[in-house]
């Protein structure tokens, strides 16, 4: 029994750090007192909870305990609906702005080794939420055998797949044959139907 009431304990703490903190709103505020923060940041001074919650009535916004830790805590006076509309747009933005685009160049007779060296780091830069371009560059006739780039492009796409799809199906550029693999979690169409449009014959 005991043995069982531990595993509980450790399930129950797990649960615990996996939730966010909680951010305590309106009459959910606890303190008696608050150092109050108006919607444009201009400092209100410290006032009584139930000034600060008139106040956010008759201004139709809430009252957001911002810096609980505080003595006594903060509190600002916004729209907390999109105060965390804000928050998620922003950070959205910024792992957006954040994603590089790789390149690896091939040739269209690679051997198996380099190919597995390669496809290693396109993997690599797909883990590491970055898009990559796959550039398959022909020497002279070489371009007369397209296909076996083609063949190349498919063979690299199944071996990511588990990691990417495709964002840009392979296409001749000259005698350059490229291709643009997205993470898969990046992928709007899902990764089945993205991998069936790169196989161009």
């Amino acid at each position: 029994m005991e043995g069982g009431r531990n595993a509980i304990a450790r399930m129950k703490g797990r649960g615990s750090r996996q939730r966010e903190p909680e951010v305590r709103i309106n009459q959910r505020i606890r303190a008696r007192e608050v150092r109050l923060v108006d919607e444009e940041g201009g400092q209100l001074g410290v006032v009584q909870i139930r000034d600060a919650l008139n106040m956010s009535e008759e201004r139709g916004v809430d009252l957001v305990e911002v810096a609980p830790n505080a003595s006594p805590p903060v509190c600002r006076l916004m729209d907390y609906g999109k105060y965390k509309y804000e928050l998620k747009k922003q950070a959205a933005a910024k792992k957006q702005k954040a994603q590089v685009l790789k390149e690896v160049k091939f040739r269209p007779n690679i051997g198996d080794h380099d190919l597995d060296v390669k496809i290693n780091r396109i993997r690599e830069f797909l883990g590491e939420d970055n898009k990559t371009k796959i550039r398959i560059f022909f020497r002279g006739r070489e371009i007369v055998h397209s296909d076996l780039g083609r063949m190349l492009a498919n063979r690299i796409l199944e071996r990511v797949s588990d990691l990417g799809g495709v964002d840009i199906p392979p296409k001749l550029e000259g005698k350059n044959l490229t291709m643009v693999i997205t993470p898969k979690k990046n992928l709007k169409g899902g990764n089945e139907d993205a991998k069936s449009e790169s196989k161009v014959e």
